[in-house]
């Protein structure tokens, strides 16, 4: 029997705990955990630096769409989705129009601490990847906020407290 719950999909910058709440949110609604980045992996048969060294940021942006388009018509999932998955309209549309949105954010001193050494990232492949960080935030928290149904931070908190409060939400139980 189907959730009376919506999916739900995170969304926010790199670091901030889309890929740890989502794993911890499916386990307590026993919902299947997918995460679009792992899934692009999957599909391409390679690493997103290898994807974007060879397509380009473009390439890979084209990747996303096509796996957020179809995973979230999937019913009762938790979804962690990439950083820049709001760059791209039809994405936001898929994500505010079929589930539950969590933006999770964290400062971006918070997210150089939690992505320091994390060579899994393309765009953090700079001279300063704090301003490289900033930059994001700045283009991305509107468009973050424009879609989604709860604003929760990480900052200073254990992914259970996030958790538990993104599950105590009373507009995640509204019908």
């Amino acid at each position: 029997m189907p959730s009376t719950l919506p999916s739900i999909f995170l969304i926010g910058p790199m670091g901030a705990g889309k890929t740890t709440i989502g794993r911890r949110l499916a386990l307590a609604l026993r919902r299947e955990f997918l995460d679009s980045d792992h899934e692009i992996e999957q599909r391409a048969g390679a690493g997103i630096p290898l994807i974007f060294e060879v397509e380009g940021e473009a390439g890979f942006r084209a990747r996303e769409k096509a796996v957020i388009a179809e995973l979230t018509r999937r019913p009762d999932i938790v979804l962690a989705t990439g950083g820049g998955v709001v760059l791209d309209l039809d994405n936001r549309r898929c994500l505010a129009g079929r589930g539950f949105v969590v933006y999770l954010c964290a400062s971006v001193d918070e997210q150089l601490r939690r992505t320091r050494g994390d060579s899994h990232r393309p765009l953090l492949r700079t001279a300063d990847p704090q301003a490289r960080l900033a930059q994001l935030f700045a283009q991305r928290d509107p468009l973050y906020r424009a879609v989604t149904d709860c604003v929760i931070s990480t900052e200073g908190r254990s992914p259970s407290q996030v958790t538990r409060d993104i599950l105590n939400r009373p507009e995640l139980h509204r019908p």
